[in-house]
């Protein structure tokens, strides 16, 4: 769900309105500030009489201007050694900021602002407020060079507004080099779709980075539609994916598949010369479920079964749910001079682990009856 709202219109932009404008009412503030700064405050305080008052220049905020008076000896009588000051506004700015409705009764002339007046020590720092307590004004502390500095801070309440309407542009493509496809290019339909379209997905796996497009590895591979899904958020053009537990030729393998529906011929002379190969990408395609490549995997290992590689085939198996490489184990084990060739070498054990409960005991009481094993040996077992 978008949490901004720059994140809302681009999720918008990215649904398919390819022209989005966008505005927004409010009631609307402006604020601004003057420094009234009372030179020779001294003199000042000494010649001007008690309810008479020094002015500032005028300064606009919110349309209006506006002037402060500063009475030093007070504005009232009898003189209490209170400094008065007034915030005045001079001009009318209302149609600059009300609109006025028929009938509305409202007057446009009138400006709704709060203030806040501060006295500023010798530092330039807000010592004192309008809500502060009264205390005897310390010429020590509030005058500089016999200078008086008096800070206002105005902001004044504009109404409702409507911002202008404003286009929402489209997100700017991705810039420089578009990155090189992970794997040769030998077909026609893979070459067009690497020139036309620019990858917008990074995989980092085995220390590389191997581009690819999203709606390809959707297409082909519900997990990694899932782990793109989370990747993509709203707005975001490119995403990246880490995968650990996979080397980067079995990762550059799989995507090539996933593209051109086949292996590499280097890859395929890899699945006929030794089994390795095929159970490294077994796993990367049973993880990624692309179900056609994790046969081919299923049927190179079973041209590799032997007495020293069965044991371990069939736990493979069972781990990824192989039925061809497991029926293919449970065949040449069901020779029973294979099997009691396999009971004698080291992979026993993973034999017990790797065939089902039911397979186990049925072994244990055929090799039993041949007397080539005690049936004792075979218990107990673990299963996947």
């Amino acid at each position: 769900m978008p949490t901004s709202e720059a994140e809302l219109l681009s999720a918008l932009r990215a649904a398919g309105r390819e022209h989005l404008s966008a505005s927004t009412v409010a009631r609307r503030q402006e604020t601004g500030s003057h420094l009234f700064r009372i030179a020779n405050y001294t003199e000042v305080k000494a010649t001007v009489a008690n309810r008479e008052h020094v002015e500032s220049s005028t300064f606009t905020v919110g349309g209006h201007e506006w002037r402060i008076d500063c009475y030093p000896n007070s504005c009232v009588k009898p003189h209490n050694g209170c400094i008065s000051l007034f915030l005045r506004r001079t001009s009318s700015g209302a149609a600059h900021f009300l609109r006025r409705s028929a009938g509305s009764g409202a007057k446009a002339d009138v400006a709704m602002a709060s203030i806040k007046f501060s006295l500023l020590d010798r530092d330039g720092s807000p010592a004192r407020t309008q809500s502060a307590p009264q205390r005897q004004f310390e010429k020590e502390r509030y005058l500089k060079d016999d200078c008086l500095m008096v800070l206002c801070d105005v902001t004044v309440d504009l109404g409702l507004r409507t911002d202008s309407c404003t286009e929402v542009a489209a997100a700017p493509e991705p810039t420089g080099e578009w990155p090189p496809p992970p794997f040769e290019l030998d077909g026609e339909l893979t070459t067009a779709i690497w020139k036309k379209q620019r990858a917008d997905v990074r995989i980092e796996v085995g220390g590389e980075t191997l581009a690819a497009h999203r709606w390809m590895l959707e297409a082909r591979s519900p997990v990694f539609k899932e782990d793109l899904s989370l990747a993509f958020t709203a707005g975001k053009k490119t995403a990246e994916l880490r995968i650990d537990d996979m080397d980067a030729e079995v990762a550059r393998a799989l995507i090539r598949f996933i593209y051109t529906d086949a292996l590499a011929a280097d890859v395929r002379q890899q699945l006929d010369a030794a089994a390795a190969m095929a159970e490294r990408l077994l796993v990367a395609a049973h993880r990624y479920r692309v179900e056609k490549l994790k046969l081919i995997c299923e049927e190179a290992l079973c041209r590799h079964i032997g007495m020293s590689s069965v044991a371990a085939t069939l736990a493979l198996a069972e781990r990824h749910r192989c039925p061809t490489l497991k029926k293919a184990c449970m065949q040449f084990i069901s020779s029973p001079a294979n099997l009691v060739a396999v009971v004698a070498t080291d992979g026993f054990e993973q034999l017990k682990i790797g065939c089902p409960p039911d397979l186990v005991d049925l072994m244990a009481k055929h090799l039993a009856k041949v007397g080539a094993v005690d049936q004792s040996t075979f218990g107990p077992f673990t299963t996947f």
